[in-house]
C-alpha cells in the first residue's frame, strides 16, 4: 500500500495545520524570497517526518499544540537537507521539477536551505521549552556529521559495510528516530515508549535510505522524479557496491573499480550492467525489510489504535516505494 491520504488519515486536519505554521514561519516581504519558498514548497513529497511525528504522538497518548510546531519543525530541517544535498550532488532534478541550484545557482541554494534551518529554530523556540531545540539541534548536526563522512568517502573504493551504516545512520535515521521521538515525548508517554518509537523510527530510517540509494542506482529519473545516478558519479558507495566488491573475485572487482574510477560517460549505466546477475541488488532490498520487520516488531507494546496501524503501513510503504 502506498503512502496516500489514507494512512494519514488518524492526522489529517493536524497535518494541514503544521503546512499552515510551516508556511507562516517562511513568510517575507522580499518577493524574491518568497519566489524561492515556493519553488521549495515543491519539494515537499510524502510528508514522512511530519507523518512520523503526529502519528507517533497519537499512537503514544495524544496529539498537543506542540506537536504541530514540532511537525513543521523537522519538516523545515528535511527541506533544508534536500536543498542542500542537490548542491552538493549536482542534481538538476527533484519532484519531477528544476532544482534550486541549477535554476537559480549554488549560492542562492546554500542560503536558502541556511534560511530554513534558521527558520526552523526561530519557530521551535517558539515552544518555550529548550529541551525540544537542544534535541533538534543535536541531531541536525549528527546529519551534518553523517554528509561530512560520506563526503570524506568520496570514491573510497574500500569503504566498509559498517562505515556506510554509519553514515546513513546519522544523515537519515537520525532525524526519523528524532521524529517519532518528539511525537511520543511530547505525548507524556513513558521512556519505554518513547524509546520504542525512537527505535521505530531510527529503523525505517535506515530502510528508507537503503531504498533510496537502490532507487538512485537502478531507477529512472522518469520514475523517481529526481535525478539518479548520481551516487555513482559521484563516486559514493552504497550497499549493493560493497556488497559485490566483498563477493566478487579480484578481476571483477577490478573491473568495477575501474568504471567508478575513470571517466565513463555513464558510470551509472555500467555499474547496473554489473551488477545485473550479482543478486546484490536484492540482497541490499532485503536488508532493507529486515530492518522494516524489526521497525514493525518495536510497536508490539502499543496498544491497537489507528495511528499505530498507520505506522506499521508507513514502515511497509519504505520497502514497496518507487519515488
Amino acid at each position: 500500500m502506498p503512502l496516500t491520504e489514507d494512512i494519514a488519515a488518524p492526522i489529517a486536519a493536524d497535518l494541514d495545520e503544521v503546512l499552515a505554521r510551516f508556511d507562516a514561519e517562511l513568510a517575507s516581504d522580499l518577493p524574491f524570497v518568497t519566489e524561492l519558498v515556493d519553488r521549495v514548497r515543491g519539494y515537499r513529497g510524502k510528508l514522512l517526518r511530519p507523518k512520523l511525528l503526529l502519528l507517533s504522538a497519537s499512537a503514544a497518548g495524544g496529539i498537543r499544540d506542540e506537536h504541530l510546531t514540532l511537525a513543521a519543525v523537522v519538516e523545515m530541517v528535511h527541506m533544508a537537507t534536500l536543498v542542500h544535498d542537490d548542491v552538493l550532488d549536482e542534481a538538476d532534478v527533484r519532484r519531477r521539477n528544476v532544482t534550486i541550484n541549477r535554476m537559480s545557482g549554488n549560492e542562492a541554494a546554500v542560503m536558502l536551505g541556511d534560511f530554513l534551518i534558521s527558520h526552523a529554530y526561530h519557530l521551535c523556540s517558539s515552544i518555550g521549552s529548550t529541551e525540544a531545540a537542544r534535541r533538534v539541534a543535536a541531531v541536525t548536526n549528527t546529519v551534518c556529521e553523517g554528509e561530512l563522512m560520506q563526503i570524506h568517502h568520496r570514491r573510497n573504493l574500500e569503504l566498509t559495510e559498517r562505515e556506510y551504516f554509519d553514515i546513513i545512520e546519522r544523515k537519515t535515521a537520525s532525524l526519523t528516530a528524532l521524529c517519532c521521538e518528539l511525537g511520543a515525548h511530547w505525548a507524556q508517554a513513558e521512556r519505554s515508549v518513547v524509546d520504542a518509537l525512537s527505535s521505530f523510527g531510527r529503523d525505517i530510517g535506515i530502510a528508507f535510505q537503503i531504498v533510496d540509494d537502490l532507487l538512485d542506482l537502478t531507477g529512472s529519473q522518469d520514475e523517481t522524479g529526481k535525478s539518479v545516478g548520481r551516487d555513482t558519479e559521484m563516486g559514493k558507495l552504497t550497499l549493493p557496491l560493497i556488497r559485490f566488491r566483498a563477493a566478487a573475485d579480484n578481476e571483477r572487482r577490478a573491473q568495477l573499480d575501474k568504471i567508478l574510477s575513470n571517466g565513463h560517460e555513464n558510470k551509472a549505466a555500467h555499474t547496473r550492467a554489473m551488477l545485473a546477475e550479482s543478486g546484490c541488488v536484492e540482497q541490499a532490498f532485503e536488508v532493507a525489510r529486515e530492518y522494516v520487520e524489526r521497525a514493525i516488531a518495536a510497536l508490539n507494546g502499543l496498544p491497537e489504535t489507528d495511528a499505530k496501524n498507520a505506522l506499521t503501513v508507513a514502515a511497509e510503504f519504505v520497502v514497496q516505494r518507487r519515488t
